[in-house]
């Protein structure tokens, strides 16, 4: 039986991203862009049942947003960069932060990512 060579992986570039500091100095550093693909994904997210809600739509798309933009969350000076750390923190963050974020993503969008702003 013949060894199959082993395909290596292509190093992907860093992203660029863009940090946004809080009024408490926490730092969240967004990707400043995405690829086709994600967008087009992003833009095209419906809820997967009649029986979601608007809320639930909504809720939805800020959490792939956040999913696919955050790259890395500095709170009170402990950094955070995994991916489901980072997702786990925003959804136990309080309504304030929460907020915060949303808006901090919309302004980002608006500046970085125009096609994915509401």
């Amino acid at each position: 039986m013949a060894k199959r060579k082993k395909k290596k992986r292509r190093e992907r570039e860093k992203a660029a991203t863009v940090d946004y500091r809080d009024p408490e100095g926490n730092v969240l550093s967004l990707r400043e862009s995405l690829s086709s693909g994600t967008v087009a994904k992003i833009a095209s997210e419906a809820p997967k049942s009649e029986a979601a809600s608007v809320d639930d739509a909504w809720r939805r798309r800020s959490e792939l947003l956040f999913e696919r933009l955050a790259v890395r969350w500095e709170i009170a000076g402990l950094p955070l960069d995994d991916q489901a750390m980072l997702l786990g923190r925003y959804r136990m963050a309080d309504a304030a932060t929460q907020r915060w974020v949303r808006q901090t993503i919309a302004d980002h969008l608006e500046r970085h990512i125009p096609e994915l702003r509401d």
